[in-house]
């Protein structure tokens, strides 16, 4: 998308960005039913806006312009325009000082990462993902870690799509078992 850019998320794109995490959460809810619920949302928007204002957990967006570019006449100065999301990443800082094993590099740890269904197949994720190592690197972070849920096939691209990412795939499964007698 030429017209795509990539900024920190602010409260105006709560909405969208609400859109966008239940996309996810249905993901999840159909891979793994016994560990994720349907139909509710993920975050508050009170857990949002603080989240979005931490800048410890710092949340970009994709973004396009909207039809509503203010100069139309059924649009004016009362109703401004405002940026259409097509995607997000949330991200938290990370370090471990002190640990007995591990070093005390720090790390943005790329904790959600979504491109609205209607935008994908269009570098929307790509270019999110490369802000995020750009904005990594700037900030003074050793690497960029991420995990895919295998229930999620559509995040798991070819290796061809991770090698020009420039991803290091040390795929490991989460494994669980239930052990609750009711199943």
């Amino acid at each position: 998308m030429d017209d795509m850019t990539i900024r920190r998320a602010t409260a105006a794109d709560i909405p969208q960005i609400d859109e966008l995490l239940r996309q996810v959460l249905e993901v999840h809810h159909a891979g793994r039913p016994d560990l994720f619920k349907g139909g509710v949302k993920k975050y508050t928007d009170e857990e949002l806006k603080a989240i979005l204002a931490n800048d410890q957990t710092p949340v970009f967006v994709a973004v396009a312009p909207s039809a509503n570019d203010g100069n139309d006449a059924e649009h004016n100065a009362d109703s401004p325009a405002t940026d259409q999301v097509l995607g997000y990443a949330f991200c938290v800082f990370q370090q471990h000082l002190n640990s007995n094993i591990l070093t005390d590099i720090k790390t943005l740890y790329i904790d959600d990462l979504c491109v609205d269904e209607r935008s994908r197949g269009h570098h929307v994720g790509s270019t999110l993902y490369r802000y995020v190592l750009d904005f990594a690197r700037q900030s003074g972070c050793h690497n960029v870690t991420l995990n895919v849920w295998a229930c999620n096939p559509k995040a798991k691209p070819s290796t061809n799509a991770w090698d020009s990412l420039h991803i290091t795939s040390a795929w490991s499964r989460c494994c669980s078992a239930a052990v609750s007698a009711a199943r």
